[in-house]
C-alpha cells in the first residue's frame, strides 16, 4: 500500500500538486516509521522524498529538522558515500540555500556541505553521473547566492 500511495505521490509531483504529494509523503514516512522502523532503507528514502516535498513548498525550516534526524541514521545504515546519503544531505543543503530567510552562517554551511558532497560524488558516482552534475548545478547556484548576501563580486571566493 505504501509503494502505492509513493507512486500517487509522485504522480501529483509532476502535476503540481505539491500539498496533496506532501501530505501522502508524509503519511508514508510515518507508515515506514511504523512498519519497518527508523533505520530502516525505506523509511530513510520516505524521509528524503518528505523533505524534498517540504523543500518543494519551502518550508526549509521543517526539512531541515526532518533531516537533521534522518542525516546521521543514513551515514550509519547506507554509508557516508552511498547515493541515498548524499542526496540527503544535498536536500539538507537545499533547505538551508533556498530559504530566503537563511543566514549568512546558513549559507556557509550549504557551501562548504556542498563542496564536499561534489567532491564525494565526483569520486563514487563519477562526474558525468545525474546527481554528481546536479551537485556541481547546486553548488554553482549556492556559491552565487553566498556572494551575493556577502556583497562579493562574482570573481571573489
Amino acid at each position: 500500500m505504501l509503494i502505492t500511495v509513493s507512486n500517487l505521490s509522485n504522480t501529483y509531483i509532476l502535476l503540481g500538486r505539491f500539498e496533496e504529494a506532501l501530505q501522502m509523503d508524509r503519511n508514508i514516512y510515518r507508515g515506514r516509521v511504523k512498519l519497518d522502523g527508523e533505520e530502516a532503507e525505506e523509511t530513510l528514502r520516505a524521509a528524503n522524498n518528505y523533505a524534498n516535498s517540504l523543500n518543494r513548498l519551502q518550508r526549509f525550516e521543517e526539512a531541515r529538522a526532518l533531516l537533521r534526524k534522518t542525516m546521521p541514521v543514513a551515514r550509519r545504515v547506507f554509508g557516508e558515500s552511498s547515493d541515498s546519503t548524499l542526496k540527503m544531505r544535498w536536500c539538507y543543503t537545499m533547505a538551508l540555500s533556498e530559504d530566503p530567510a537563511a543566514t549568512l552562517h546558513d549559507l556557509r554551511e550549504a557551501v562548504n556541505m556542498l563542496e564536499e558532497l561534489e567532491r564525494t560524488a565526483r569520486r563514487v558516482l563519477g562526474g558525468a553521473h545525474p546527481t554528481t552534475e546536479s551537485i556541481e548545478y547546486h553548488l554553482r547556484e549556492a556559491r552565487a547566492v553566498l556572494r551575493a548576501r556577502e556583497g562579493t563580486p562574482s570573481g571573489g571566493a
